[in-house]
Order: structure tokens, then sequence, then C-alpha cells
């Protein structure tokens, strides 16, 4: 089986501290782990599309702002029988080794709305400072999902380098 996710890296900034949502993940027979909103793509769906849904189902917010959108080339007014989406991510991963073969994409986006205490195999979404996610990181790695682990170093690795 070979799965292919959207992930968001949810941002704001409070008092020029910058802020990411994190939740637990929350699916029978899994590990609660901490992860990043997102979720497997549906066949033919878009990544942008995706994402919008995933962030929707799993912290009840509503995407507003997509870094990477002004990006996006959609090729329907060329050929409608066969369109492609292609468009600039913060991010992707793939798995090398583990239970499943996958490929991911991370984008980095802003929302409104208010959080939800419990989403689609999710719960306890919240907003955390980077300063917090890199100590949780630093203190065990292995508290965050398998496939969100690598994304964080790459996020905080990014953050650094502001």
């Amino acid at each position: 089986m070979f799965l292919v996710n959207s992930r968001a890296i949810i941002e704001r900034t409070l008092d020029g501290t910058i802020e990411i949502v994190v939740q637990t993940r929350n699916k029978p027979g899994e590990s609660q782990r901490i992860e990043l909103p997102g979720g497997r793509i549906e066949q033919y769906e878009s990544l942008v599309t995706a994402l919008i849904r995933e962030v929707k189902e799993e912290t009840g917010l509503d995407v507003v702002e997509i870094e990477g959108e002004d990006t996006r080339i959609d090729t329907v007014g060329i050929d409608p029988s066969f369109e492609v989406e292609c468009i600039k991510p913060f991010g992707v991963y793939q798995t090398i080794n583990g239970p499943f073969d996958s490929v991911g994409v991370y984008f980095r986006c802003k929302v409104q709305g208010e959080l939800l205490k419990l989403g689609d195999e999710t719960k306890n979404p919240k907003w955390i400072t980077v300063g917090e996610l890199r100590q949780l990181m630093n203190e065990d790695p292995l508290q965050f999902s398998n496939v969100d682990r690598a994304g964080i170093i790459f996020y905080l690795k990014y953050i650094e380098m502001m």
C-alpha cells in the first residue's frame, strides 16, 4: 500500500511569538502521539483541497492562507480529461523504512475559527509556541507521530535560520 498525505503547519504570531497547532492522534489501535493536522488525500483529490478538508475535520479551523498557493498551477484549462496540480510546498517527506510506504507534503498556513476539543480521529488540538515544540522534541522525539517527526525537525531548523 502506498499512501499520499497533505499536512499542515498552522502558524500564528501572538505578541511576537510564533505558535503552531499540534494535536494528539486518537485512532483505535494506534499510539496516541502528538502530530500535525493532515492526512491521506482521496483518489484524484488535490493536495490543497485535502489540506483544507483535513484541517477542518481534525481541528474545526478554516484555512485562509497557504504559503505557496500563489505558485499553484492547474492544467484543467489545457485538457479537462487529464488535470494536474503543481504547487510549491513548504517541505516533502517520504518514508524510507517502516510498516507502510508514504509520501507527504507539508504546507505552512494560516487559519481562522475556534479549535475543536475532539476532531476526526484526533483530540486536544492546541496552540503551542515554537519554543515549547522544540522542548517537547528535545525531551522525547518518540512522543511525536512517526511521519511528523522529520517534518517538525525540518520546520524547527527552518525557524532557526529565519
